[in-house]
């Protein structure tokens, strides 16, 4: 497969400084979730920032889709719109007035027609959540709103890639998970997402693949149970394991567990102790139900019915969309980040979920729990609820009584 983006032996220096970038070959696949991590000072914003030509390297090459960048004004103009870049800090992305305007001003460059501009930006916020939000001045928004308003403004483009500096800085625990469910969302819509990250669990849990730097070079690249296993490599760039891959590890070196492809969840840790205890995985056991609504086929009165006639001990929100539905009709998760192995867990021990997703996330639940079921040998049902004749299940097959 041909990479999307690639990189040939780019160097950077900044001015009366050292050089940021020494040499970077690199490349990145089309659809893929890649983190650059590394500690502060490696080089991971100056090389994201040449993704879309922001920044020009000194010498060396970078191919977008096969073609090498050209700087010229209107071949930038069509890669800013292809490669869009959300910066670390919002405040520095967010310039007008309204929330509206903000995110109108992209697709305004971009020379679209006030109609085409107000479907862009009606989608954009829809899609992140800040739908109500268009006549609000960004100053009065929380950190993780400012987020998304930049986001959004990066959407309202329809770019292929998307780049993101240090996503989570400065955002409380709860914003950053949701922030990083919505780059899941948006990789399961087929969108290549890049991440700059000095975190190693974000990265560790939420990547395909990562690349790790150091003064400017690239120390490794690959999986990320590979690559933060190399306890060399981490020292070398000033950096900790995952505590899970840390204690999995461990395990295998004092003879505990046998080492095999490291788990990147408890759920997959959870798995492999019990094969250990019992040998093999324990298959036959009555396992919960994994119930799957898409907000867009069901409505509240009836998923409230449901919910509170106790046919399930669990409920999970997955998506913006997802979320703001739950909000709106009154119904309160248990669960609003890692849903799906969270629901597998319970299932495991018999109890019942409900999954709130819509979109393409329906899709990439009803996958995540069919390779679950085909690698354990538990199978997990997944029920979809939907329009019907009284109770959300009646065109997705049997409810509980």
């Amino acid at each position: 497969m041909k990479p999307l983006i690639e990189t040939e032996n780019l160097t950077y220096t900044y001015p009366n400084g050292p050089a940021a970038l020494a040499g970077v070959n690199l490349r990145i696949e089309a659809g893929s979730k890649t983190a650059i991590v590394g500690p502060n000072g490696a080089g991971k914003s100056t090389l994201l920032l040449m993704f879309n030509g922001m920044l020009r390297p000194d010498s060396g090459e970078i191919r977008f889709s096969g073609r090498p960048i050209a700087y010229d004004n209107r071949s930038l103009r069509d890669l800013r719109r292809r490669v869009g870049f959300v910066f670390q800090n919002p405040d520095v992305q967010i310039i007008a007035p309204t929330v509206e305007a903000d995110v109108a001003f992209g697709p305004l460059n971009l020379g679209l027609p006030p109609d085409a501009v107000r479907k862009a930006v009606r989608d954009a916020l829809g899609y992140v959540g800040l739908q109500g939000y268009e006549k609000r001045p960004p100053h009065h928004l929380s950190g993780g709103e400012k987020k998304r308003v930049a986001i959004a403004g990066i959407l309202a483009m329809e770019p292929d890639v998307l780049v993101f500096d240090e996503p989570t800085n400065t955002l409380d625990p709860a914003s950053a998970e949701e922030v990083m469910e919505l780059l899941d969302e948006l990789a399961t819509s087929g969108r290549t997402v890049l991440i700059s990250t000095h975190d190693v669990e974000l990265a560790y849990r939420w990547a395909d693949s990562v690349i790790l730097m150091e003064r400017g070079r690239i120390l490794a690249r690959g999986p990320p149970g590979e690559v933060f296993s190399d306890s060399r490599l981490l020292a070398a760039a000033r950096l900790k394991p995952p505590a899970l891959l840390d204690l999995y590890n461990e395990l295998g070196l004092r003879g505990i567990i046998d080492p095999d492809a490291p788990p990147k969840s408890v759920l997959e840790f959870t798995d492999r102790i019990e094969r250990m205890i019992h040998g093999r995985a324990v298959t036959g056991a009555l396992t919960g139900r994994v119930y799957l609504c898409d907000v867009e086929r069901v409505c509240g009165d009836e998923l409230r019915g449901f919910i509170e006639s106790g046919a399930v001990e669990h409920v999970g929100a997955m998506g913006t969309r997802a979320k703001e539905f739950a909000g709106h009709e009154r119904i309160y998760p248990d669960y609003t980040y890692g849903v799906i192995d969270r629901c597998i867990l319970k299932a495991l021990i018999g109890e019942n979920s409900l999954i709130i997703t819509s979109g393409g996330m329906v899709e990439h639940v009803k996958k995540r729990i069919g390779e679950y079921s085909a690698e354990s040998g538990q199978t997990i049902a997944v029920i979809p609820l939907g329009r019907g004749k009284g109770h959300p299940g009646a065109t997705g097959g049997e409810i509980p009584s």
